[in-house]
């Protein structure tokens, strides 16, 4: 079962081999918390900046409404949960956010995540952007000082 498991994930992996991007390697941007763009050859008029920029803005600017809709302080353990952040190239979110259920409006950020996904699903397809194929899982929650934090969640290993 664990050979066939892994021919199928190097089968996945090399359906969704990268290309070098803008900033070589393995086309994933440098920071994942703010996608950038390939070069753009369209601009948004005459003397403007690149289409490219006015999108890398908007993404960076409801990545970061989102995280201020997210709370982590004041929760216990319970309370703590995940969502997922952005959308890679190849698909599944590109970061996990650490919020507490009591102390964040969910429905909003929730809402404000899907639409930081699709504005990113938009921007990767138009600019033909390339990532590894992996599955990133969330994270795993613990209260340290009063606030949920990520902690490395185990892996499955053999039993």
């Amino acid at each position: 079962m664990r050979a066939s498991w892994m021919i199928v994930a190097v089968a996945a992996l090399a359906a969704c081999a990268p290309s070098p991007g803008p900033n070589g390697g393995d086309g994933e941007p440098q920071n994942p918390r703010a996608p950038v763009p390939a070069e753009s050859t369209t601009s948004a008029g005459s003397g403007s900046a690149p289409a490219g920029d006015a999108d890398t803005t908007r993404l960076a600017r409801l990545e970061r409404e989102a995280r201020a809709i997210a709370h982590a302080d004041g929760c216990t353990a319970p309370q703590c949960r995940t969502a997922p952040v952005g959308s890679r190239p190849c698909g599944g979110p590109r970061d996990y956010i650490v919020y507490c259920a009591a102390k964040t409006d969910s429905a909003a950020l929730f809402g404000k995540l899907a639409e930081l996904a699709r504005a990113e699903e938009d921007y990767n397809r138009r600019n033909e952007m390339a990532s590894t194929c992996e599955f990133r899982t969330p994270p795993g929650t613990a209260v340290q000082g009063g606030r949920c934090v990520a902690v490395q969640s185990q892996g499955l290993g053999p039993q």
